[in-house]
């Protein structure tokens, strides 16, 4: 049986930005593609680290691996940018 190819690369970096509707997503590859979206039911002044669950949730399920999410100090209010790698230790649980 042949394993499907995931529906998108690893994930190796993430940009949140806060709307009025709520947190606008892009997500950059390892593979140099992006993909991008709204994160439904989660309000603007919601913490980023509901954000990183998602992407370390989607990188275990599609890529069976663990990542480490690395925000930078936000820039300016409602822009947020993170360094995501693959983990080298196993998350604690």
């Amino acid at each position: 049986m042949t394993k499907r190819r995931p529906p998108f690369g690893m994930p190796r970096g993430i940009v949140l930005l806060a709307t009025p509707d709520g947190w606008r997503h892009s997500v950059l590859t390892e593979e140099g593609g992006m993909f991008c979206g709204r994160l439904a039911d989660v309000a603007a002044d919601t913490d980023p680290a509901v954000y990183k669950r998602q992407v370390v949730g989607l990188a275990h399920d599609f890529h069976d691996a663990d990542l480490d999410v690395t925000w930078d100090p936000p820039r300016e209010p409602g822009s947020w940018t993170a360094q995501v790698t693959v983990a080298t230790t196993p998350p604690s649980a």
